[in-house]
């Protein structure tokens, strides 16, 4: 080796030349916390080599450069999986994720991920590749939303990962996922509304009553005991929801307890519900035939009513259609959005306006009619 000494323009900087005789260069940097050196690409400019030497520096001493090749995509994921379960990793809000969330990710990650990328060090996960794969999932059997809720556990683990140092670019920016259209789940009338209630069994019938004439969603309406429900003052309380797959109560949604006013077809769904209940003091209001402790089982309840719909010809209506019937009664009451937002338990206004903006007054066509109306009975114009 030389001993030359090197030129002060050299320093860090690595030389070779190439086959046809012109020089190249690349910087190069130590981290002294993982002991290793990071490298820059070949270039035929010294002063390229020298900027990039000069930006690892920087990054290296901000922390958001390292040496370090962390663990592998499996070892991130049981990892994040782990502190998931355990509550030590939250949402950014610090809120615990849903046990659902958790078994989403947990199935898409080990079904989609692991399969393709688990042996690969998270640390160099580059875009390219990313996009690769995003377009192997791309199958007939799949449909977009699928896809994206898969690309959305790995969005998750790099999170878990860049929080803690493994990774330092996100290479999941800027993805082309596949777009499908938007499906718009059926709304049913009032009149259709009720006569689906109709013909449920009758210890069923309150459970779409609280989707149709309340906005609650499956397993919040599951989730309710006697003492939910405040006929005298008109209330239902919800203040936590039923997880089917870990058998216990969690809190809502937006994690915030609400109240709903009881109208009054819920309430005489609600009376013919409590003398089948044989008029309880206490205990859940859709028990479970097995475990009193536990709500009926919300596939079985599926299933016995859409048998029952279908030997009567009837249209089925998903329990979450039930909800966004809900809202489509309450904006042709004239509800506010502000009110309906908080009916239907959602954190903000902004997610009502999002989903039923379409229809609300003023949307559309109707729009030139309340404002000409407005206008012309206006006495300043």
């Amino acid at each position: 080796m030389s001993t030359k000494k090197r030129s002060p323009a050299l320093q860090g900087i690595e030389v070779r030349t190439d086959a046809k005789g012109q020089k190249r260069y690349r910087g190069a940097v130590s981290d002294k916390l993982a002991r290793r050196h990071l490298r820059g690409p070949w270039t035929g400019s010294l002063a390229e080599a020298r900027s990039w030497r000069v930006d690892a520096q920087a990054q290296l001493q901000a922390g958001t450069l390292s040496a370090a090749t962390g663990p592998t995509v499996a070892e991130a994921a049981e990892e994040f999986l782990a502190d998931m379960k355990s509550d030590t990793f939250r949402q950014k809000g610090g809120h615990v994720y849903k046990p659902s969330t958790i078994r989403g990710y947990e199935r898409d990650l080990t079904n989609h991920v692991l399969p393709e990328l688990g042996s690969k060090q998270i640390t160099r996960l580059q875009r390219p590749e990313l996009q690769r794969w995003v377009d192997g999932l791309m199958t007939p059997e799949r449909s977009p939303s699928t896809i994206r809720n898969i690309v959305a556990a790995l969005r998750a683990l790099i999170v878990f990962a860049e929080l803690r140092g493994w990774v330092r670019v996100n290479p999941c920016n800027g993805l082309r996922l596949p777009a499908g259209e938007q499906v718009r789940e059926r709304i049913a009338s009032p009149a259709e509304a009720a006569g689906l209630i109709a013909a449920m069994r009758p210890k069923d019938r309150a459970t779409l009553g609280f989707a149709v004439y309340a906005g609650l969603r499956l397993g919040e309406l599951l989730a309710l005991d006697v003492a939910a429900i405040d006929p005298d003052g008109g209330w239902i309380h919800v203040n936590r929801s039923w997880d089917r797959g870990t058998k216990q109560f969690i809190p809502t949604k937006s994690r915030k307890p609400r109240s709903v006013p009881i109208i009054d077809k819920l309430a005489a769904l609600l009376a013919d519900h409590f003398v089948l209940l044989d008029h309880p003091g206490d205990g859940l209001l859709f028990p479970s035939a097995n475990n009193p402790g536990w709500p009926t089982d919300a596939g079985i309840l599926r299933r016995r009513t859409h048998a029952r719909w279908k030997k009567v010809g009837l249209k089925p209506l998903g329990f979450h259609e039930g909800r966004h019937t809900f809202a489509s009664i309450g904006i042709a009451a004239g509800l506010n959005a502000k009110t309906l937002s908080t009916y239907l338990g959602h954190a903000t206004i902004t997610i009502t306006l999002d989903r039923y903006g379409h229809l609300m007054p003023g949307s559309e066509v109707e729009a030139r009619t309340l404002l000409n109306t407005y206008l012309d009975g206006s006495n300043g114009l």
